[in-house]
């Protein structure tokens, strides 16, 4: 069962949320709280699974929170999905960097929250489409600071070809299908570009694989 924290001074949001995940037999809510302070007392209490987090709040706000979390030897390693109105791209460099798995909207339909939900536990880095085409627009107005063969450099081929799936968005499941691989397998490879490339999560490979040429 996958225990959930719901973060969002919005008490009627946070009903209608709870709804929406203990619809799904393996997602429960074990706690709410109204700001990020709050979200870390509950987290201690609870050591859940997955923090689901808005950024605009009171006392303490996501970002806040998220870098909190990651602070904390107890939390640290608890996912932190981010479910906001806003998709302002400085929010969203802000989250990513502080450490969230993903950043998500509000206008989400329930079935693609509890899916997300799934894949951030199972360690997939989860973001709504049109931030990731809103990312890779400023990434790619950014200055190359590296060539390709420096970013890539002591892959090999078949990490090459993992890492460029990973770039346009594919899970695990799906690179498996792709490359006729076990998703296990597939997640092994995930892993192991995050070692050798110093990847916190498959945002950064995301990010990655776009400097590196490996996708248009």
């Amino acid at each position: 069962m996958i225990q959930v924290i719901l973060v969002d001074d919005q008490g009627l949001l946070r009903a209608g949320l709870r709804a929406i995940l203990e619809n799904a037999e393996d997602v429960t809510v074990v706690a709410e709280a109204a700001n990020g302070r709050a979200a870390l007392a509950r987290g201690r209490e609870t050591k859940p699974d997955l923090f689901l987090m808005d950024l605009r709040m009171p006392v303490m706000d996501g970002i806040e929170a998220i870098r909190a979390i990651r602070a904390d030897p107890l939390l640290a390693p608890v996912p932190v999905l981010v479910l906001t109105t806003f998709d302002d791209q400085d929010d969203v460099t802000e989250a990513i960097a502080a450490g969230a798995n993903g950043y998500l909207l509000k206008d989400i339909e329930p079935d693609d929250l509890r899916r997300a939900v799934r894949r951030a536990v199972a360690g997939e880095a989860q973001v709504a489409p049109g931030i990731v085409r809103q990312m890779m627009d400023r990434i790619a107005r950014l200055p190359t600071r590296r060539s390709k063969e420096t970013e890539i450099a002591g892959l090999t081929d078949r990490e090459i070809q993992i890492l460029t799936h990973v770039g346009r968005g594919l899970t695990n499941e799906e690179i498996g299908k792709a490359l006729y691989l076990s998703p296990e397998t597939a997640r092994t490879y995930v892993s192991r570009l995050m070692n050798k490339l110093n990847a916190r999560d498959r945002t950064q490979l995301v990010v990655l694989a776009h400097r590196a040429g490996l996708v248009d």
